[in-house]
């Protein structure tokens, strides 16, 4: 099972800051524009509209407490979405 964040960008913010490279390295997490998740079989997910930018992460079940944790405390995340996917 893996977990899909549906994050939000914080206005004037880069999707390149969102998690860092140490998380990145260590989750395998996988930072995919809607288009691009859209390409690789993902499906589904209408993201909101009039919220800004949006990326999708997705990361083994077991990485996303880890994660979500550093979704929180980012200035980079207006806000975001958790999506359970078998």
């Amino acid at each position: 099972m893996m977990v899909v964040f549906e994050v939000y960008l914080a206005r004037g913010k880069s999707a390149e800051d969102l998690l860092s490279a140490e998380t990145r390295k260590e989750t395998g997490a996988q930072i995919m524009s809607i288009e691009e998740a859209k390409a690789v079989g993902f499906s589904g997910l209408a993201p909101l509209e009039g919220v800004g930018e949006v990326r999708l992460i997705a990361v083994r079940r077991s990485d996303a407490p880890w994660v979500h944790r550093s979704l929180e405390g980012s200035d980079v995340v207006a806000s975001f979405r958790v999506h359970d996917v078998e």
